[in-house]
Order: C-alpha cells, then sequence, then structure tokens
C-alpha cells in the first residue's frame, strides 16, 4: 500500500484526525440532546418560543 519511510506517521495522523473528528460529531449529537431535553422541559412548565408564534408566561 504505502511503502514510504513515513507510513507509519501518516496512517496514524489520519488515525487521529478521524478519531477527534468523530468525537466532535458525538459530542455535537449530545449536546443537541441536551438542549433539547431542556427545551421540553422550558415548554412543559408553559415556556414557549417566540419563533413558534403562540403567547405564553414569560
Amino acid at each position: 500500500m504505502m511503502d514510504t519511510p513515513h507510513a507509519g506517521y501518516i496512517l496514524a495522523s489520519y488515525l487521529l484526525a478521524g478519531v477527534i473528528v468523530a468525537g466532535l460529531v458525538l459530542l455535537a449529537v449530545l449536546d443537541d440532546r441536551a438542549q433539547r431535553k431542556a427545551l421540553e422541559k422550558l415548554e412543559a412548565q408553559g415556556l414557549r418560543r417566540r419563533s413558534s408564534g403562540q403567547t405564553g408566561v414569560q
């Protein structure tokens, strides 16, 4: 595949970059879930988003 003397370094760099990108995607997904849960909790208390067009407790 890669017969250069730096093949190990190159592959390790790509692997590390892939792990970092996967970690960032995971953090984004987990944060999205947390934000949606917090929003549902606020809406259950009667608070509404201004963008929804409905009036609620402010």
